[in-house]
């Protein structure tokens, strides 16, 4: 009920105000025709605004006549006592309006922790180059959240679209990578099966918002399966988990996000690829393209332009079958 009243009221003050606007514009062109044609109103509209506006009042707000009109005493004071209000509201109407289409002010942006560093940083870095006025207002979460509450201009997650309410927009397949460090390799030898893996040092990750332990995902003749290996180190941080790998401390399951650049230098060695894992998008989320400021819509476009099919962070299969002969012949 007390919703209903607010609503009411507040219809009723907007038409005030839109009759008060056309009974300034009257009095400004000496015609309420003539500030009709201003306002984009038929005759009519105009008239009976005005008219409704006097009912309401219970007072008489203008002298008409088919050839000039006048303010009463009542509507002189009316116009003089909201002038400067309705002056105000116009700057400000006239300031979101021209905020829109600036490319200044906060971007906030969410994203994964996982991807922010190899991901996200090189795209804000870029785009903050282009438009130094902008703010980014960056938050690493790797749950969705409530994207209007947390009042995010635009999101990055990985897995399956987010909720519904906003425009998601698939980037590329992230791919998951069996790594060891060449130096594991010749300490404790190199695994040739899935079934062998359980006899050697993993590593597990753990999610950060959950603390749960994720499996590791495989490829099996197309069908994604998952894999559960006794752990020798789990951690919540990605970091952790690939500094672990390159000093030899254990065989991971990394993201090509990370492990990409580390293979391509020789740093680490992709194992068993023909069960290498592509199913995770990356989506870029965001809300209604018609009211994005331009501010969101460059950062968005930026996003989509770099990070769609990146072929550098991701390996071909023929990369991955290089570099894991190669390296593999290299070991003893």
């Amino acid at each position: 009920m007390v919703s209903l009243i607010l609503a009411g009221k507040s219809i009723m003050l907007t038409k005030d105000i839109r009759a008060i606007d056309i009974l300034a514009k009257a009095v400004e062109l000496g015609s309420l025709r003539q500030a009709a044609l201003a306002k984009g109103v038929t005759s009519q509209a105009a008239s009976q605004a005005l008219a409704q506006l006097e009912d309401s009042l219970g007072v008489r707000l203008l002298h008409r006549t088919t050839r000039s009109l006048s303010l009463t005493e009542e509507g002189r004071q009316l116009l003089e006592a909201t002038q400067p209000a309705l002056a105000v509201l116009d700057r400000a109407l006239t300031r979101a309006r021209q905020a829109k289409d600036e490319i200044a002010g906060p971007l906030r942006i969410v994203g994964p922790r996982s991807a922010f560093t190899p991901v996200l940083w090189p795209i804000i870095d870029e785009y903050c180059q282009r438009f130094p006025d902008v703010q980014p207002e960056v938050q690493l979460n790797d749950n969705m959240g409530d994207w209007v509450l947390d009042r995010v201009d635009v999101g990055f997650r990985f897995g399956s679209p987010p909720a519904e309410g906003v425009i998601a927009r698939p980037l590329f397949r992230a791919q998951l990578i069996i790594c060891a460090s060449p130096a594991y390799l010749r300490t404790h030898g190199v695994p040739r099966s899935l079934e062998e893996l359980a006899y050697h040092r993993c590593s597990v990750f753990r999610h950060p918002g959950t603390d749960a332990i994720f499996p590791w995902y495989v490829n099996m003749g197309g069908e994604i399966q998952t894999r559960e290996f006794p752990p020798t180190v789990a951690t919540n941080s990605t970091d952790i988990e690939v500094e672990a790998t390159l000093t030899g401390q254990v065989i991971a399951q990394l993201s090509s996000l990370s492990a990409a650049a580390l293979i391509r230098e020789g740093r680490l060695v992709p194992l068993l690829t023909e069960h290498v894992a592509s199913h995770l998008h990356l989506y870029a989320y965001y809300g209604s393209r018609k009211a994005q400021p331009l501010r969101v819509r460059k950062f968005i476009e930026l996003a989509v332009e770099r990070l769609t099919d990146n072929r550098e962070l991701t390996l071909t299969t023929d990369e991955l079958l290089t570099y894991s002969a190669e390296r593999l012949n290299k070991s003893p």
